[in-house]
């Protein structure tokens, strides 16, 4: 049985482009630096989906972090606000 859905960001190096993000609908995308921050609710099924889709277009995963709801930003060391 599939957990419920939680929230993620996946921090990949460099800027992606539109044609590229068209592949991660579900995901909300941030520039930060030199890398890009996708962000969502992902189950364990969806999730393993987005990986395959980066491995696939060859990007350079640069970490995947399940946020809990007082870690809510992409900035490290930000704690969002309750």
């Amino acid at each position: 049985m599939d957990p419920a859905p939680a929230p993620y960001l996946i921090r990949i190096n460099g800027h992606l482009g539109a044609t590229v993000l068209s592949a991660f609908p579900a995901l909300a995308s941030q520039r930060h630096d030199a890398q890009t921050v996708l962000t969502g609710l992902l189950d364990r099924s969806a999730l393993y989906g987005v990986l395959a889709e980066i491995e696939a277009l060859g990007l350079d995963l640069l970490e995947i972090r399940r946020l809990t709801p007082e870690h809510t930003s992409s900035e490290p060391g930000h704690r969002g606000s309750r």
